[in-house]
């Protein structure tokens, strides 16, 4: 078995960045020459075409092909035969409902134990945790279960914030994982704010950004700092 390649981006932007933008260079580095397969799934609003259209409007100046999964007649034989897969965001339930409903999830594991590179950003992010309870969307459909792909042993927090406007009175992003601690104290989150992101490639996982990223555990709230050797989340006992 292989060990995951992964790359766990928290957002398609940064600021005023142009569209996947920050991350080009490390999905480039990623997928080399590989074709590049696209999940739409999260996006509700448009449909599975005009998503994939507008990553491989993104993508193509690098040279990077993808083709959309919706294209193909059989998905799971699609992600059996990837050269890379990559997960775009969006709405995280809608996202794991569809993978249930097509039967993906097993397949997708299967594609990255055997060394197929998963890319993903924000609900793509979201469900290579253990579950997708540390989710900030909103439940607009119901999933079977809360449970993710598990490609890491960990639950990852995308778009992380703490930002509270001023006389704002619901939960702040802390609170709400302090609440996740409570239920849940062993299970790390990794708390991602936008434009940075996480690379796992032969058993080691860096964080990368310009800004830093937080681990929750145990009611505490660790940073982390961009460049950093994080690899010790990779040995977290799995708890969902």
């Amino acid at each position: 078995m292989a060990s995951p390649t992964l790359l766990l981006m928290s957002s398609s932007r940064a600021g005023n960045s142009a569209y996947l933008e920050p991350y080009i260079e490390s999905i480039t580095a990623l997928c080399q020459q590989r074709k590049i397969l696209f999940i739409p799934y999260a996006g509700v609003g448009m449909s599975n075409a005009d998503y994939t259209a507008r990553v491989q409007a993104a993508l193509a100046p690098a040279g990077l092909t993808v083709e959309g999964i919706e294209t193909s007649a059989d998905p799971i034989a699609a992600i059996k035969s990837a050269e890379a897969i990559l997960v775009g965001g969006g709405n995280t339930f809608n996202l794991l409902y569809t993978l249930y409903q097509q039967q993906l999830l097993d397949p997708i594991r299967q594609a990255v134990a055997s060394g197929t590179p998963y890319l993903g950003w924000s609900a793509g992010s979201n469900i290579a945790g253990l579950s997708i309870r540390t989710t900030n969307d909103m439940p607009i459909v119901e999933p079977p279960s809360f449970a993710a792909l598990a490609l890491v042993p960990f639950q990852l927090n995308p778009h992380y914030t703490d930002y509270q406007p001023a006389g704002f009175h619901g939960e702040t992003r802390d609170q709400r994982l302090q609440e996740f601690m409570v239920i849940a104290p062993t299970t790390p989150v990794l708390a991602i704010p936008e434009g940075t992101y996480l690379i796992v490639n032969d058993g080691h996982m860096h964080y990368h950004g310009n800004q830093p990223g937080y681990v929750f555990l145990n009611g505490d709230k660790q940073p982390l700092h961009p460049q950093q050797d994080c690899s010790q989340w990779l040995g977290a006992a799995p708890t969902v």
